[in-house]
């Protein structure tokens, strides 16, 4: 098996796998318009921020997996991977603390100008009385938007430093949010509304799209703080300019919308000169200890791939088919026996959506269930029964979404 890995990747997960028996092509400094000429060939390929287009898909023959190495998937062309049955996977949750840790960074990095009088330093400049100001957190109100993995271990580091934590998402619900120790909303309009600083771990969806308007920034109290280590896009990029530059709010970004889709870049947007914007270049994940338990669920993934075939965390598959109906075929475990069973369906022109066969203890028998569009009638369940010895019993079910 043949993989394309397209971005930066540490050496020794590299060699294991290579031990798995995969030929490895590596190349971290490949660019995203340049992945269409290379990716011919590869069955499985990497990435971690590197844009995997219509192109590099359908240029991709025997392309059957990609994989990024880390959560988000909107770098990827999921609609066009799901329509030429590639497999999209993901790492998720094995960057959560190094992105919790960033945002108390750039949250305690603005409140302190810590870059700032860094830079004043640098400069052999002593000015005490200047970077003396500042609000401090204790006793502070923080709203976190989205309480997935990052979320939750943002919240439980709230906690150390005396913030007093509200919280929303789609999901939450007031149970869950006792259970959390965080005061709970249903309107993310009342987080900020009431929050001293808000924190954005969602994930780029339709909905969330520009969730984060002007609108919801003029709720905010004034010098609050907002936070992004999320995704660009769910904030309209030029209202948070207009709010920064009324010197209503603070904030503090490491994502941006547009940002630049390589490593390295030039990159001047206007929001960078604004003086209370605090920011990092998208290196939220971008610890040892996160890379290192990124890649070995990557690694996890792949080996899974070649041994069994299955993609774990797979993001593009159909949570519902279109079956309506539900065969199920129990049968000895003979050379032969589901080959006539498909061969009759084929013949009654139903569309089979999905197989799955449960061999049992000791490979005697097995029980097979197929999802079919349409109703498997009496007389291709009467064909059936009569045209196998091997098969001990049908069932036919339907199926309710």
């Amino acid at each position: 098996m043949k993989l394309f890995i397209a971005d930066s990747y540490p050496a020794r997960h590299l060699e294991r796998f290579q031990q798995l028996g995969c030929t490895v092509t590596y190349d971290p400094a490949v660019k995203a318009d340049e992945l269409p000429a290379r990716i011919a060939g590869h069955k499985v390929l990497i990435v971690r921020s590197k844009q995997v287009t219509r192109q590099t898909l359908e240029a991709g023959d025997g392309l059957a997996l990609v994989l990024r190495a880390g959560a988000g998937v909107n770098t990827i062309d999921v609609k066009t991977a799901s329509a030429r049955g590639i497999f999209v996977t993901n790492c998720p949750g094995k960057n959560s603390v190094a992105v919790a840790e960033l945002v108390f960074a750039l949250l305690l990095g603005l409140d302190r100008r810590i870059a700032d009088s860094t830079a004043a330093l640098r400069a052999h400049r002593w000015n005490k009385k200047e970077f003396s100001k500042a609000d401090g957190l204790f006793g502070k109100t923080l709203g976190v938007v989205g309480v997935g993995s990052i979320g939750r271990e943002v919240i439980s580091r709230a906690r150390a430093f005396g913030l007093n934590v509200i919280a929303w998402s789609r999901s939450l619900t007031p149970a869950a949010a006792a259970e959390l120790g965080v005061g709970y909303y249903a309107e993310v309009d009342e987080i900020f509304r009431h929050a001293d600083i808000v924190s954005l771990h969602l994930a780029l969806k339709p909905e969330t799209r520009r969730l984060v308007n002007a609108t919801r920034l003029a709720l905010m109290r004034p010098n609050a703080i907002l936070i992004n280590t999320s995704r660009g896009e769910v904030v309209d990029q030029s209202a948070l300019q207009a709010a920064l530059a009324a010197k209503k709010i603070r904030a503090g970004l490491d994502v941006f919308d547009p940002e630049p889709a390589e490593a390295t870049a030039e990159f001047a947007d206007p929001i960078l000169d604004l003086p209370n914007l605090y920011g990092t270049p998208h290196i939220g994940a971008s610890t040892d200890q996160a890379q290192e338990a990124i890649a070995e669920e990557a690694f996890h993934i792949v080996e899974t791939f070649v041994k069994t075939g299955e993609a774990l965390n797979c993001v593009n598959l159909a949570r519902h088919t279109p079956a309506k109906w539900q065969l199920v075929v129990r049968h000895y475990d003979r050379v032969g026996v589901l080959a006539f069973v498909l061969d009759v369906i084929r013949r009654a022109n139903i569309n089979v959506e999905e197989v799955r066969n449960i061999v049992f203890d000791g490979a005697a028998a097995a029980s097979c269930r197929i999802q079919l569009n349409a109703e498997p009638g009496p007389e291709v369940l009467r064909t059936l029964s009569e045209g196998s010895r091997d098969i001990i019993g049908l069932e036919a079910i339907q199926l309710g979404h």
